[in-house]
């Protein structure tokens, strides 16, 4: 089997609200990338990567550029064995793991086609169906974020992801995590999530005044020195996510003691395969995981259901429904949530199987 094509669109796409973080980054409408891999054997793979330019050193506009250096390994290559070729790939192109990322995923999906099996049997086996979903809260107004939690309570959600820091505000934040607790009540996960956005003064400040109420940090600083040193100073659990991306920082963050729980996202690692990798790290190192990606819609939802469905759920804290959060859906067949779960396709490969026409781009 050799890789003859790849087709790439350029997907706009649209959040069902204004999404706010802090330091006054905002998800709105970005640009997703989609691509399909064809072979000479009839069997495609799709791979997508939709890039926060404000979030990580990635933009949509920069996925052609690096495909098209690296076309000439591309073409002509086996795909079967995803690994092995984006391996290959990186001694040809240091860097771009954004871009990297949507072709391992569609070498995974041909692969798994040509096997005949759904894509989790081959990054681990099924090792559960029923993955729990925790729900991204917009940094608004607490009474509004409270309300969003409510309604997402109802349709059994049970962990929530509180963004804070957009008005530089520590009462705000002190209000906003007090009130999404008070709602959902005890037993729920809630955590506060700066993004990197706060400094370790306030980010203990807002710890400290919340700590009767049961809440988990998410990556309230730039570095990990600083981010150990707010939770040394709050003694509250921390998960870690801009300073995870590969092996290494990974080891780094786990050293420092700041990696309670980790975000495993598939294009800041560079695809499936090297998320693999520090998934099996991680299992390792006995430490929790949200197996997700940054932004986008169906295929990279679906592959990061892959890979948690594969992995022991002792050591899964919760995944992402990506595609709930934006418009339009690339399959209409795609996973959606539901009371609170969400599971991968059971049919052979990643499958999803958008129905695009005439590409922007195609690269022989």
């Amino acid at each position: 089997m050799r890789i003859t094509k790849i087709s790439l669109w350029h997907v706009p796409l649209t959040s069902k609200e204004t999404y706010y973080m802090a330091e006054n980054k905002t998800c709105d409408r970005l640009e997703s990338v989609v691509i399909r891999v064809d072979t000479d054997a009839n069997i495609s793979g799709w791979g997508e990567v939709c890039p926060i330019p404000h979030y990580l050193p990635a933009y949509a506009r920069g996925v052609l550029p690096a495909i098209t250096e690296m076309a000439p390994l591309i073409i002509g290559s086996n795909p079967l064995g995803a690994q092995t070729l984006s391996e290959q790939l990186d001694r040809w192109l240091i860097g771009h793991e954004y871009a990297k990322s949507a072709l391992d995923i569609a070498f995974w999906d041909i692969t798994a086609k040509a096997a005949g099996l759904p894509l989790y049997q081959l990054l681990g086996g099924q090792h559960t169906q029923m993955l729990s979903l925790y729900h991204s809260i917009t940094c608004i107004a607490p009474d509004d974020m409270a309300k969003i939690a409510h309604d997402a309570k109802k349709e059994g959600i049970k962990q929530f992801q509180v963004k804070l820091g957009t008005d530089r505000c520590n009462e705000m934040d002190i209000e906003r995590l007090i009130k999404v607790r008070e709602t959902v009540g005890p037993g729920y996960l809630v955590y506060g999530d700066w993004n990197a956005g706060s400094t370790q003064l306030d980010a203990i400040r807002v710890a400290n005044a919340t700590k009767p109420y049961d809440i988990m940090l998410e990556q309230p600083c730039e570095t990990l020195e600083q981010c150990a040193h707010v939770k040394n100073a709050t003694g509250l659990p921390m998960k870690i996510d801009e300073n995870a991306y590969n092996i290494t920082s990974l080891l780094k963050a786990y050293q420092v003691g700041t990696m309670d729980a980790v975000a495993i996202k598939t294009s800041k690692f560079g695809g499936l395969s090297k998320a693999r990798q520090a998934r099996d790290l991680c299992i390792q190192l006995g430490v929790k995981m949200c197996i997700e990606d940054t932004w986008g819609s169906d295929i990279v939802t679906t592959a990061a259901l892959h890979l948690a469905a594969s992995t022991d759920p002792k050591f899964i804290m919760n995944v992402c429904d990506l595609s709930y959060y934006v418009t339009p859906h690339l399959d209409k067949n795609a996973p959606r949530r539901e009371r609170g779960y969400i599971s991968p396709p059971q049919s052979i490969g990643l499958g999803i199987e958008p129905l695009l026409d005439h590409p922007d781009n195609i690269i022989e």
